[in-house]
């Protein structure tokens, strides 16, 4: 960098004044003092650019060594997958292979109308959009608590006694 102390700034102001003249040095100045903004906003868009492309190469490097992670974990966990098939296989042959040897009737039906049973889905039964209280409706059906808003004349239709005809 540049080494310019404050003796070397008054000899060059000093020079310029004598060189420029005192009425077009104003406008030399600002002239160049907005020339060095420019050369300083440009140096620093370089200077993020190469800390942007710096960064991108290392968030390249990152989801590359992430992505063969990933692949790593895929093929043990097919491997394992795999090999706990064929344990359950080889177990199922046998489990087989000892119920027929240990009945009279060829068929073994049993174990293999156990193992083919699947439990049906059966709908809860609730509706998860429907807001629901905290408090049972039974509890407030004994209490008497109302549940429905009601007019005041709707209320006392309700609880007018019937007129016998």
């Amino acid at each position: 960098m540049i080494d310019i102390g404050l003796s070397k700034m008054a000899l060059i102001g000093a020079v310029a004044l004598i060189v420029i003249g005192p009425e077009k040095l104003p406008r030399v100045a600002r002239t160049v003092g907005t020339l060095l903004g420019k050369a300083q906003r440009y140096v620093a868009d370089v200077k993020a650019e190469v800390n942007r492309s710096m960064e991108l190469d290392e968030l390249r490097k990152m989801k590359d060594s992430v992505e063969s992670a990933a692949r790593d974990v895929e093929q043990s966990i097919h491997a394992g997958a795999s090999d706990l098939q064929k344990g359950l296989d080889d177990t199922v042959a046998g489990l087989e292979s000892a119920a027929d040897g240990g009945r009279s009737d060829a068929a073994g039906s049993g174990f293999e109308s156990a193992s083919t049973i699947v439990p049906a889905y059966s709908h809860p039964g609730k509706n998860w959009r429907l807001k629901r209280g905290a408090v049972p409706r039974w509890y407030k059906a004994r209490a008497g608590v109302r549940t429905h808003v009601q007019s005041g004349a709707a209320r006392v239709a309700r609880f007018r006694p019937k007129k016998f005809h």
